[in-house]
């Protein structure tokens, strides 16, 4: 077995509202960052995933982001892997 970092990174649908990033821009204008047009929020995850190959090691992210990382009817996901 292998030790991999895996980075994932989840984001709410382009098609879905985003009341949190619309938060922080209205936020960030009211502060004087007029040039700020918009403002998506997410979350960004590292785990390290004990696996026996780099494929594997994303197939074991990839599931625990469809059972728990993310939402899967509002969040998408991208999942980067490295040694």
């Amino acid at each position: 077995m292998s030790a991999y970092t895996v980075e994932i990174r989840v984001m709410p649908r382009a098609s879905l509202l985003d009341p949190q990033g619309q938060a922080v821009q209205h936020a960030l204008q009211a502060l004087g960052f007029r040039d700020v047009a918009s403002v998506r929020a997410g979350k960004h995850l590292v785990v390290e995933v004990d696996a026996p190959t780099r494929d594997e090691a994303a197939a074991r992210a990839r599931t625990m982001c469809d059972r728990l990382l993310a939402n899967p009817v509002t969040e998408d996901y991208e999942c980067i892997v490295s040694p």
